[in-house]
């Protein structure tokens, strides 16, 4: 089950007390004060874990709160300090205050970390406040509290292509047929309910590869909510290349359908609209007209500016063509970034 947000409130350690001691030695009846300083509370840190690609390892752990640190105690002697909360979050995991929405850091590399709440600080001890004036100081201060707030914590997978289009467009059938990616692929709309990630190599060449991730399909009204909505195009905002696919058995206007998974993408508060995309016709095999469908697609690529191409992830048939136009797409896009 992929969960790609969870609200949690995290606090840090509090500070412990400082303490308020005096010398008690043999032939020393007045030794002076000894207290020491209260240890500093944990601090809570977000981690990027390696093979985590989830957040629901968080869905139900609505609080974390980290150690608060130890009192000090005579002979000068420090309190420990408070143990750190390492909360593991899975690479391109997007960091949010939830009170405003303020970003405040965006986790994408394994082994990054962020300190997102701070330990309090130790109290002092009364050995602190001696004095030539105040000899025997019976004050102590207390630990201060630690850093406390609420986040939102969003992930957006990373991935090098992002297959977008139509319930039933064949994006899961191409992610299968390229890549070792088994997602649900069924002859229904909304057959994919989350989103999926394969790894892709050109024919021969298992050295170079690239990510490429599925979301479910999109319709007119989506940004409305209407059908699944359009909060997983999220996982595409990272995606350099996307590719948009279009099913050529459709009887429906090819230009038109096209048009609306544009029209999705402008609305989404991402600038996904000016990605660079490629078209890609699926369901070579199963047209009715393959001259016809064949000159819709040329002709509805050229009039958005686009490359285009027609596949058949059930035949194979373009599948090659494709795989090296998308090498290149991306290639391209990470020159220009």
């Amino acid at each position: 089950m992929l969960v790609d947000s969870v609200r949690i409130t995290v606090s840090a350690g509090r500070g412990g007390n400082g303490c308020v001691s005096f010398r008690r030695e043999k032939f020393v009846p007045r030794g002076g004060p000894n207290g020491g300083d209260g240890g500093r509370g944990g601090d809570l840190i977000l981690v990027v874990g390696e093979g985590l690609n989830t957040l629901l390892h968080l869905h139900n752990r609505r609080q974390v709160r980290a150690e608060r640190g130890q009192n000090g105690r005579g002979s000068n002697k420090t309190g420990a300090g408070g143990e750190d909360i390492r909360l593991q979050v899975p690479p391109g995991t997007v960091v949010r205050d939830a009170t405003n929405g303020e970003v405040l850091g965006d986790l994408v590399e394994h082994g990054q970390e962020m300190v997102v709440a701070k330990g309090g600080r130790g109290g002092r001890g009364n050995t602190r406040f001696a004095s030539s004036i105040n000899r025997v100081p019976r004050t102590a201060e207390d630990g201060a509290e630690g850093e406390e707030l609420e986040l939102d914590l969003e992930l957006k997978l990373l991935a090098d292509v992002g297959l977008v289009g139509l319930p039933n467009a064949g994006k899961s059938t191409l992610l299968a047929r390229l890549s070792a990616a088994r997602p649900k692929v069924a002859n229904y709309p909304f057959t994919t309910l989350e989103p999926h990630l394969g790894v892709v190599s050109p024919k021969g060449d298992d050295l170079r590869t690239l990510v490429m991730a599925d979301i479910p399909g999109i319709i007119e009204g989506a940004h409305e909510g209407a059908g699944l909505g359009i909060q997983f195009l999220r996982h595409v905002e990272r995606c350099p290349v996307l590719v948009h696919l279009v099913d050529l058995a459709s009887d429906s206007s090819l230009g038109d359908r096209v048009d609306t998974i544009r029209g999705e993408l402008e609305a989404h508060t991402a600038p996904l609209e000016n990605r660079p995309w490629v078209l890609i016709g699926t369901k070579l095999d199963a047209m009715a007209d393959r001259e016809a469908g064949l000159a819709e697609l040329e002709a509805t690529a050229k009039a958005n500016g686009v490359r285009s191409t027609a596949i058949s992830a059930v035949t194979g048939e373009g599948i090659d063509k494709l795989v090296g136009t998308l090498f290149d797409l991306v290639e391209e896009a990470k020159e220009k970034q």
